[in-house]
């Protein structure tokens, strides 16, 4: 990776758009400085450090601290991530949408299009939540119309902000635009956690033991994220040979790679987000209602029940999203089509339909060892965590999102740089 990132700093069209992209990441942590007007800070902070591994918590450490200290950023770029959810679902739902999203790049911008305007009236939805719910008593507007919309206002406009970051970086610098904020945020958390967890093992109101063995099951996660992440199935294919002209064409031999985790970190941003939305409903919640009280026990990671039925939720959840954004990535009929077209075959197996029938076979198969990994890799440092009462951030989801973030980045990087040597021996 290190040797990756060091030949492509010396290649000077790279090296631009490496600096484009750490300038952008830089202005997306400086905003994490700019405080939203009218917000008693302190006392979200407060309620933050209260929340003992939940939603807040969660939030803020996805956040790079945006969320603690209720930056123009505090809703991070998390409705954009539940709109892409929400479009994508109805793209299977409406058959409509589904062929907008397949007409190229002028259908992928028009659901890029639909998705900025859903994350936009998210965005406005959550901050109202948060300035006449969750966090009213830290709103010192008196009630004034125009002082709330300010807030409002904020609040939008910085998760807007966001999207577009996110958008110019995947277009005019290195790998994709979103994960790297989100990725971002998480690696500037790792100071604050590490000096916190010291800080605590200093004064000695924790054992030292129970932090160390998290640190080497955090070592192992990070093993198998990389093995998951480099995995892949190899599907041989044969050309047949065939005459154009006097020249003979084909005949050459191939093989389809085929990822064990095709949808990378997805299926874990998604499952979270989902898993999400009770915590969320039960902040708009009155303090201490019945209804808070029942979610807190028994759907959050809080609660001593509650941390086994959101990680048995989660645990299907990643399975699920596994399988849908494979099948979205990878269409079968479609590739056994394309193969055939271009005189390919898999040996001992006929073009066409029973092409894409062993095709299928071959990602189910696959996707289930690289969903039921996932699964388990983002599910494990929860229950850990919540047995030995640690009191940590830092989940198994932070490590999981950041290392595959790293590893499709640098992939990036490798794939521009065999382009540009393919480019120049052309020319």
């Amino acid at each position: 990776m290190l040797k990756t990132l060091s030949d492509a700093w010396r290649i000077p069209e790279l090296r631009k758009k490496m600096m484009f992209t750490m300038l952008m990441l830089v202005i997306f942590r400086l905003g994490a400085a700019i405080p939203v007007p009218y917000i008693d800070t302190a006392a979200i902070k407060a309620a933050v450090e209260q929340s003992q591994g939940g939603l807040l918590q969660f939030l803020d450490m996805m956040g790079g601290g945006n969320f603690s200290q209720f930056s123009i950023f505090a809703t991070n770029i998390y409705p954009y991530i539940t709109a892409s959810i929400v479009i994508q679902l109805l793209t299977v739902a409406f058959p409509k949408l589904g062929e907008l999203a397949k007409e190229g790049e002028t259908g992928r911008k028009k659901i890029g299009k639909y998705t900025r305007y859903l994350a936009i009236a998210l965005a406005a939805l959550q901050s109202f939540g948060y300035i006449f719910g969750v966090f009213s008593y830290a709103v010192n507007t008196n009630g004034e119309f125009l002082k709330n919309l300010v807030v409002m206002l904020s609040l939008v406009g910085g998760s807007s902000f966001l999207i577009w970051l996110g958008d110019i970086i995947t277009e005019r610098g290195i790998g994709n635009g979103i994960s790297l904020l989100i990725f971002t945020g998480i690696v500037s958390r790792i100071p604050h956690s590490m000096i916190n967890s010291v800080r605590l093992i200093g004064s000695g109101e924790r054992n030292p033991i129970p932090y160390v063995v998290f640190v080497i099951l955090m070592l192992i996660v990070i093993a198998f994220v990389v093995r998951l992440q480099e995995g892949e199935r190899r599907v041989s294919v044969q050309y047949a040979k065939r005459m154009v002209g006097r020249k003979m064409y084909g005949g050459q031999s191939t093989h389809i790679p085929i990822k064990v985790s095709m949808s990378g970190v997805m299926p874990v941003i998604f499952a979270n987000t989902i898993m999400s939305i009770p915590q969320t409903i039960a902040m708009f919640m009155k303090r201490g209602s019945a209804g808070q009280m029942w979610i807190t026990k028994y759907l959050t990671p809080q609660g001593q029940v509650g941390v086994w039925i959101y990680t048995i939720l989660s645990f299907f959840l990643i399975l699920f999203f596994a399988y849908f954004y494979t099948a979205i990535q990878f269409n079968t009929v479609e590739y056994a089509k394309n193969l055939q077209q271009n005189g390919g075959f898999i040996p001992g197996i006929r073009p066409g339909r029973p092409t894409s029938d062993y095709l299928s076979k071959i990602v189910s198969r696959i996707t289930f060892v690289g969903g039921l990994s996932l699964a388990i890799l983002a599910s494990l440092p929860v229950v850990f965590e919540k047995v030995l009462g640690l009191g940590v951030s830092f989940t198994g989801t932070g490590i999981i999102i950041m290392v595959g973030v790293a590893i499709e980045t640098v992939k990036q990087l490798e794939a521009q740089m065999l382009m540009r040597h393919y480019k120049g021996f052309l020319s």
